[in-house]
């Protein structure tokens, strides 16, 4: 399988993703790989949906850096809660590379998930890792963070989602995109090994 990072408004970035009830060895390639895709594209962090995976899983690493293994972390059945505090930064998105707008979000949150090896992850963050965790769960629940925007911050990049709404329903015109019905089935045999 080689994965590719799917770009807005591919309707699997718009489908909530379903709990993982295994790992297996396809996985932890399919991990690998987005592994590599999120530090090709410059990103933080990268949730399943957006490489067209229905899981319940994202990897994160606030540095962007590859040589930062030790702040790696998959993330595997996330549960965001007891979300405090707000704090407005700008974000952006690997599915809609180049478009940027600030976004408000909880300061400091909790999470609770399943790494790779199984075990447990609770925790709470703070600063960038919090705002991670909330952008990728969003993805995870079929939200982007463009719908967490002001009117104004919306209308501001409107001709650029407009771009890429065209440039998708052209490749759905020649063939190169999948119909609604082929991504929706494609999805449910996904659902039906992993979870």
């Amino acid at each position: 399988m080689s994965l590719q990072i799917i770009q807005y408004p591919h309707p699997t970035l718009r489908h909530p993703s379903r709990p993982l009830k295994k790992v297996d060895a396809e996985l932890r390639k399919i991990i690998d790989e987005m592994w590599e895709l999120m530090y090709e594209h410059e990103g933080v962090g990268l949730a399943a949906n957006q490489v067209d995976l229905p899981y319940r899983l994202f990897v994160a690493n606030p540095t962007g850096e590859r040589e930062s293994k030790e702040t790696e972390q998959v993330f595997i059945n996330p549960v965001l809660s007891g979300g405090r505090g707000q704090e407005e930064d700008e974000e952006g998105c690997l599915s809609i590379p180049g478009v940027r707008a600030p976004v408000v979000r909880n300061a400091t949150i909790k999470v609770q998930a399943y790494d790779l090896s199984g075990n447990e992850i609770e925790a709470e963050a703070e600063g960038l890792m919090a705002r991670i965790l909330q952008h990728e769960t969003d993805h995870l629940d079929g939200r982007l963070f463009i719908d967490r925007l002001s009117p104004t911050h919306v209308s501001a990049i409107e001709e650029q989602l407009e771009e890429f709404e065209l440039v998708f329903h052209s490749k759905r015109e020649t063939g190169e995109m999948p119909t609604d019905a082929e991504v929706a089935a494609r999805l449910k045999e996904l659902e039906r090994l992993r979870t």
